[in-house]
């Protein structure tokens, strides 16, 4: 069997009495990704089909060539075999790719009364400090487990102000997300301040049931809140004894560890409730693995 520099040889010498021929063949079948393509595919490509398809070679190759010369914008020219001739496909760049999987990822996370700059957060982007080592080595922990098993125990991570617990969430809601699987991740004062909002549209029985059932919960900065006992047993209750019965992966940022949680629950405006504080830690005990996240106020500008 001939090689393919033979074949492109005796292609160009058959071609010599056809000037422009010649020159578009030289132009193209010496371009090193053409080189590489046609040889990678010797066993399937003639001599025939190697002539048949110069044209489409001397296309691909200007492109290839020429940042300017782009057919498709964001898409880049890649050489197939299509029946009897080399033909060209285009795939978008990585570029492309991205944006396109970052769009996606993007629609996967609802942000509630938190920052949109949170989307943009990646785990590749957290400094791996000694304090936060365990942490992220629970996070990657359980999305090993996670792969295997969308119901996977969340974590309760639990430190200071600004040492990097919502950051290191929105690394994982992000990665959660990109994975296809949907993430409310909610800042539960806010979100219990205002859940008056949803008297006037009768919608909050249905905001409640979303939340309950969502693939992944994400609930930042609980403990900070201000609870009535209906804002307690009504709202909090409800969403976290569904998410404990259907066993959905939630997560847990505070100020307080699982100890000081309760003494807040029992505490609401007008009552206190040692009991129902218990239940509702129960559930958010077996929901999430407690964590603690060392480090300094990054908060902190000195």
């Amino acid at each position: 069997m001939e090689s393919i520099s033979e074949v492109i040889s005796k292609i160009l010498k058959e071609r010599k009495v056809q000037g422009n021929s010649v020159e578009l063949a030289k132009s193209s079948l010496q371009n090193p990704k053409v080189k590489n393509f046609l040889t990678t595919h010797q066993a399937e490509i003639s001599k025939d089909m190697i002539a048949a398809s110069l044209t489409n070679l001397y296309i691909y190759a200007q492109q290839v060539e020429s940042a300017n010369d782009k057919i498709v914008a964001d898409y880049q020219p890649q050489l197939f075999i299509n029946g009897g001739i080399i033909d060209i496909t285009y795939v978008p760049t990585k570029a492309k790719a991205l944006a396109s999987q970052e769009k996606q990822t993007a629609k996967k996370i609802e942000l509630i009364d938190l920052p949109a700059k949170l989307r943009q957060v990646k785990l590749a982007d957290v400094e791996q400090t000694p304090e936060r080592k365990l942490a992220l080595l629970e996070i990657a922990s359980f999305l090993k487990s996670f792969e295997q098993d969308p119901h996977t125990r969340g974590l309760y991570l639990e430190g200071d102000f600004g040492v990097g617990k919502t950051f290191l969430l929105a690394g994982l809601a992000n990665t959660i997300a990109s994975r296809g699987y949907q993430v409310s991740f909610l800042h539960v004062p806010s979100f219990i301040a205002g859940l008056s909002s949803h008297f006037s549209d009768n919608s909050l029985n249905q905001e409640v049931d979303r939340l309950a059932n969502v693939p992944v919960l994400i609930l930042d900065d609980i403990g900070a809140e201000t609870l009535s006992e209906w804002s307690r047993d009504d709202i909090l209750g409800v969403i976290l004894q569904k998410r404990m019965d259907n066993v959905l992966p939630t997560f847990f940022s505070s100020n307080m560890d699982m100890k000081q949680l309760e003494e807040h629950f029992a505490e609401t405006r007008n009552n206190l409730d040692e009991v129902k504080a218990k239940r509702l830690m129960e559930r958010v005990r077996f929901l999430s693995k407690e964590v603690f996240v060392d480090g300094a106020n990054r908060r902190n500008p000195s």
